[in-house]
């Protein structure tokens, strides 16, 4: 049993209705976010590379597009807070990436980035978006450095938030062990308990609000992960920027035309200062700023700070 509400058809359904945009709408009050009262939300499928897609669709159809990518385990609903401010002069579309959220699992467990990259790019072809700006975090990171690379024509400007060429393996683990423990729960406290323990930078109140796009009921009625497991089966080598195969090199990285912002979570323990500033400095039209109060995931645990950051890149390269 899903808890969360989305499209069940190829049809967009109207997202505005019911509980789950009034909690966001508190969220973005608690937090003192700013957004316009009239806002198009809706929630989409599409078929892509001959799997369905799930995705939120935002703003105005004809202003300047931006699509967000999100970390591993996570989906769409991750970017909700960013979406609702941003689609006032945007057109916002967060994908759910294979194996995760409301998207399709893969059949032959295929989670490279590079496949991810490719989605991404039929994904922006399919909706007809017009060199968009393309933001992602930790995984979808690396999914937006190598869309980038594979596809500098198709992007206007590109954000990699608190992942880059070199990863601290102490952080990394760490999200890894998280992971590996939380699969399935007989309650949605325990759950809820788990995550407030991991991530002390969000109220209690707003992880209640999102764990539901996180969980689904099985039919014994225990909670489980969305996110495809066969994802992790192989661990990532020390040293290794990320669990999955596909990254670009460093001299791709090097190479890239378009404007590049690195967001560093100010106290992440994945992206570390040094190794972000040297990343920074390897892209030719790159910029690095740094998002205080906040661990790796910059945009849920300080997200007033983090558009604070982003909103002037966009509105620079739109």
């Amino acid at each position: 049993m899903y808890l969360n509400r989305f499209s069940d058809a190829l049809h967009a359904i109207d997202m505005r209705e019911g509980d789950e945009f009034a909690s966001l709408c508190q969220s973005a009050k608690d937090l003192g976010i700013v957004h316009s009262a009239d806002v198009r939300y809706t929630s989409s499928n599409t078929v892509l590379r001959h799997q369905r897609f799930h995705y939120l669709d935002w703003g105005p159809e004809n202003a300047p597009a931006v699509v967000l990518l999100h970390g591993g385990n996570q989906s769409a609903h991750s970017w909700d807070l960013v979406s609702l401010a941003l689609a006032d002069g945007y057109r916002v579309v967060a994908l759910d990436q294979r194996g995760h959220g409301d998207s399709e699992w893969s059949r032959g467990a295929h989670y490279g980035i590079d496949e991810m990259a490719a989605d991404a790019k039929a994904l922006i072809q399919s909706l007809g978006l017009e060199r968009p700006l393309v933001v992602g975090h930790s995984m979808g990171g690396m999914v937006t450095l190598a869309l980038a690379c594979a596809n500098p024509e198709l992007l206007r400007a590109i954000t990699v938030v608190d992942i880059g060429p070199e990863v601290n393996d102490a952080g990394r683990r760490m999200i890894g062990e998280f992971v590996g423990r939380n699969i399935e729960f007989d309650d949605l406290e325990t759950f809820l308990d788990r995550v407030a323990e991991y991530d002390p930078y969000r109220s209690r109140e707003h992880i209640e609000r999102t764990i539901r796009y996180n969980l689904i009921r099985r039919a014994d009625g225990r909670y489980v992960s969305k996110a495809d497991r066969r994802r992790y089966r192989a661990p990532a080598p020390e040293g290794s920027p990320h669990h999955l195969p596909g990254s670009p090199s460093m001299e791709q990285i090097r190479a890239l035309p378009m404007p590049v912002l690195v967001v560093r979570g100010g106290e992440s323990n994945v992206l570390a200062q040094d190794a972000a500033e040297r990343f920074a400095a390897a892209l030719p039209h790159g910029e690095l700023v740094v998002v205080p109060d906040c661990g790796h995931n910059v945009a849920s645990q300080n997200t007033p700070a983090f558009l604070t950051c982003l909103r002037p890149f966009l509105d620079a390269n739109s």
